[in-house]
Order: structure tokens, then C-alpha cells, then sequence
């Protein structure tokens, strides 16, 4: 009976095999190139994940710009040649961009998916909100908040003498706690305390550290593991979402309109839970930050590692204080023009941005479609393939960018000082030459905000501090995020810094 059950189970396991060899996609006339990969169902994920840039490279040199590669049961269709790029984003018929989106967010925060009918909502009534406090003469009151923001975080260093810490690190605490207040408002209750300041630290390290738990574990849920078998993840999930709950959000000072916007439609939702709410929120805080945080890291780093870049950073941050009759012995306020003057840094960021990006524009087909790539050859899409754009390939390209490897502090500044907006490849002018954060309708919303606050924390770093990098190597990208935006170093760089001696009262 043993024998006769151990044969079962063989067998059983053979059919599997064989049923998954032999249902592997066969390309058809007009399709792309096609790579199903040796294992079933996973296909060619693993070489994937390793490291992205280097596996589409590969291809493109035996497939040319447009294959299919089957990835986690999911097939992608590469389209690499950056004339194309248009070709993709104007196909709003055929192509969804949400889908797979909604799915990644369903996934790992757990909220409620809108496009049920119950809701009586749609995700395309909630978006504009985005555009509506994000951008244009909104981001005036949202710059002056986090210059203040930044600068009540910086105080509270009291780094009078050298200190050595990781660049990372000194970035993450400084830019999460004044890009978190000045988004979601002070809780003045924390105040009230006897011990308040150590209320107020010990509430906001609770939550950064909630928001690395569940960050960290962000593409592993994205990719299918699922979230209850990480019950660590989990728990940080829900804390966080237990501290956005509408009754508690609704009691913090200098809400931010964006913030309050979200609450006024969510709680005008019938169906809608309060911690489905809450976990919206969380959403929120991840989408403003995940990113953010690691480009603030790459720009300090190769800002301080250049000396050039940093003379020059300096500089145009001295001759703004000049023009604008203020002091760094007191606290500094840079708005919104300012800011869009400042190209020096503008051009850092947008250096350290190419170097350390890596997002892939995802669309879904909804549809059996024809796409007429930048050559006029014409390929065929079936309905539910994904299509794939993966910017870093552009950002690395030697054709387009001399030394595409290296750190340039003026890559994107042209002769006059200003935003260059002029690269070729093969001779002609393209615009889509930086992508960090997307293209056309899936291109984020908040891209204004982010410089806006990477350039606020440069310039306040270098009116009020003293840095030296303490060592020069470059860390390593950690390919484990690519996909998901700007890549974090595998590990942080050390470097010290103390408070220049007429700030140290004053900031």
C-alpha cells in the first residue's frame, strides 16, 4: 500500500510537470520574440531580480528592442528603444496603467480596492486630488511648511562637536520627521505631556520604525508573498494604520490640504471602514517617502563626494541668501521661486536621480492589439500581457549621456546655467532623457514636491552645517528594489558633521 501511494505521488508530480512544460507560450506570427525560461511558471524572474539592467541588456543584444519574457507567471513585453517610449504612453485605450498598480497597493497595505461598485467611487475621482495639492500655486504653502519643518528637526541635533554617522541615516531621520509633519500635522496632544519632547521622539521613532519594517518587505509582497505569513510586517502595517485613523488624524495641527482633501472624500464614502480609511493613509505616507528618502541619501552623498558640486552648491546657496537680505544666524526661508532658481542643486538632483533610478512603467493590456513601434514595425500584444518600460536603460546609455556611469554635478545644466533640455541619441533630440518618476498618466504626482524637498534639505544642510565624507566609495545600488522607484545603497557611507558655530544658537 506504501509502494502503491509513493507511485501516486510520482506520478502526480510528473503530470504537474509534464501539464506546465507543455502549456509554456508558443510565439506567434507577429509577436515579439519569446523567452518562457526553464522553469515553469517562474520563467526567467530569477535572472531578472538579479539584476535587472544587466539581464534586459543581454536581450536586447539577442532579441533587439521589443521581446516578451515570461516572469512569475506574468508575461512582459520589453519595449527598449526610447523613440517607442511615446508609442506605449499614447495607447491609453488598449493599455491600463492602473491594474497593476491598484494590485501592488491592494497587496501590501490592504485597503479597500475602489473600483468595487459598493463604493460608489472611482480611483479617478480621487486622483485629481493629487494633482489639485501638489502641484502648481499649492506647492507654496506646502514649501514654506517644510522649510519649517526641516529646520525645527535640524535643531533638535544639538550637534555642537563632530559626529559621525551614516549618511542614510542622518538623511532618513531628518526628511522622514519633517516630510511626515509637514503632510499629516503635528499631534498637539503629545504636547500637553509633562515629558512632551520625549513623548513627541519616542511617538515619532514608532512610526519610522514601522514604516522600515513594512517598507523592507514592500517588493516581497508585491511579488506574492503573502502578507499574513509576515506577521511582523503585518502588525507594523496595522500600528501605522491605528495612528492615521480618522479621529486622531482629524485632531493634528497644519494638516496639509492634500491630507485633508483625502479625509473629507473617505469620509463621505458610506462603505467605507475606518480602518480601510486609515490604511489609505498609510499608502500615503509610503508613496511620499519610499523614494524620497533614498534620493535624498544619493544626492548628499555625491554633493559632498564632488568637490566641484559642492563649491558650487554652496555658492549658489550664499548668493541667494545675499539677494534675498537673509542671515543663516537665523532661520531661512526659501519659497517656491527661490527654489525653481536654484539649478546647481536642481542639476545635482537630477544627476544623482539617473544614476539611482530604477522604476518600470508597467501597462496592461485590455485588449488584443497592434503596437507600431518608433520604426514602424508593427507588433502584436495579446489582452492581459503586461507591457514594460524600463527607464534606467536610457539613464545609462553612453549614446545619450557622455560617461553615463559617472557623477556630473552640470550634466543637466546648459551654458547659460539653466535646465538643459537638449539630448540625442543617433543624432535626434528625444525628451523622454530622465524618467525617475514616470511618463504620461502613471507619471506621479508629487515629483514637484520631492525635488522641492530634496532642494530645501541641501540648501539648509549647507547653510547650517559643517560635513566632510569620510569615505569616498561609492556604495553598491541594492538591486532587490528594482522596479519600485530609486534604489537604496546595499550599505551606508559614513561621514561627520556638526552645526557651524553661528547656528548653533539660532537654528
Amino acid at each position: 500500500m506504501a509502494d502503491l501511494t509513493v507511485s501516486l505521488f510520482f506520478t502526480l508530480i510528473v503530470i504537474v510537470i509534464c501539464f506546465l512544460f507543455l502549456t509554456k507560450r508558443k510565439r506567434l506570427d507577429g509577436e515579439p520574440p519569446l523567452e518562457n525560461g526553464w522553469l515553469p511558471f517562474i520563467g526567467v524572474a530569477l535572472q531578472f531580480q538579479r539584476n535587472p539592467l544587466e539581464f534586459l541588456t543581454s536581450r536586447k543584444r539577442r532579441y533587439g528592442d521589443a521581446f516578451t519574457c515570461r516572469i512569475a507567471g506574468k508575461y512582459f513585453t520589453f519595449i527598449l528603444d526610447p523613440f517607442s517610449y511615446n508609442a506605449v504612453i499614447r495607447q491609453g485605450k488598449n493599455l491600463n496603467f492602473q491594474k497593476f498598480a491598484i494590485a501592488a497597493s491592494l497587496k501590501v497595505f490592504g485597503h479597500a480596492d475602489f473600483s468595487d461598485p459598493k463604493y460608489n467611487i472611482s480611483y479617478e475621482e480621487i486622483h485629481p486630488i493629487f494633482r489639485q495639492t501638489l502641484q502648481g500655486a499649492a506647492l507654496q504653502p506646502l514649501t514654506l511648511s517644510m522649510m519649517k519643518n526641516l529646520q525645527f528637526v535640524m535643531q533638535k541635533s544639538k550637534a555642537y562637536d563632530w559626529t559621525t554617522e551614516g549618511v542614510y541615516s542622518f538623511a532618513f531621520k531628518i526628511m522622514f520627521e519633517a516630510g511626515y509633519l509637514t503632510l499629516f500635522g503635528r499631534n498637539e496632544y503629545l504636547l500637553a505631556e509633562d515629558n512632551a519632547e520625549e513623548a513627541q521622539e519616542a511617538w515619532m521613532t514608532r512610526i519610522m520604525d514601522d514604516f522600515k519594517v513594512l517598507d523592507n518587505a514592500f517588493p516581497h509582497i508585491v511579488a506574492g508573498v503573502p502578507i499574513f505569513l509576515l506577521w511582523k510586517v503585518k502588525a507594523a502595517r496595522e500600528d501605522l494604520a491605528g495612528k492615521f485613523l480618522h479621529e486622531y488624524l482629524k485632531k493634528n495641527t497644519n494638516l496639509s490640504e492634500l491630507i485633508e482633501k483625502r479625509i473629507n472624500i473617505f469620509d463621505r464614502i458610506k462603505n467605507l471602514d475606518e480602518v480601510n480609511k486609515a490604511r489609505t493613509h498609510v499608502a500615503m505616507l509610503w508613496a511620499s517617502q519610499a523614494n524620497t528618502l533614498p534620493a535624498t541619501f544619493w544626492s548628499l552623498f555625491y554633493m559632498l563626494r564632488s568637490p566641484e558640486a559642492l563649491r558650487e552648491a554652496r555658492k549658489e546657496v550664499e548668493q541667494l541668501l545675499q539677494d534675498t537680505n537673509q542671515s543663516t544666524e537665523t532661520q531661512v526661508c526659501f519659497t517656491k521661486d527661490h527654489l525653481d532658481n536654484m539649478t546647481v542643486l536642481g542639476s545635482i538632483i537630477d544627476e544623482a536621480l539617473r544614476l539611482s533610478s530604477a522604476s518600470i512603467m508597467i501597462r496592461v493590456a485590455n485588449e488584443n492589439f497592434i503596437l507600431t513601434l518608433d520604426s514602424r514595425e508593427e507588433i502584436k500584444i495579446r489582452k492581459g500581457d503586461c507591457i514594460a518600460l524600463y527607464p534606467q536603460m536610457i539613464h545609462l546609455d553612453p549614446e545619450i549621456y557622455e560617461d553615463a556611469k559617472e557623477f556630473k554635478y552640470n550634466r543637466f545644466l546648459d551654458e547659460n546655467g539653466q535646465r538643459k533640455t537638449c539630448f540625442l541619441k543617433n543624432g535626434r533630440k528625444f525628451k523622454s532623457f530622465l524618467l525617475p518618476f514616470g511618463a504620461g498618466i502613471s507619471e506621479c504626482p508629487g515629483r514637484f514636491f520631492a525635488v522641492n524637498e530634496i532642494k530645501q534639505f541641501l540648501a539648509l544642510i549647507l547653510c547650517h552645517y559643517d560635513l566632510e565624507l569620510q569615505n569616498m566609495d561609492i556604495p553598491p545600488l541594492d538591486n532587490s528594489r528594482a522596479g519600485f522607484g530609486i534604489l537604496q545603497p546595499k550599505y551606508d557611507v559614513q561621514f561627520r558633521y556638526k552645526l557651524k558655530r553661528k547656528n548653533r544658537e539660532k537654528l
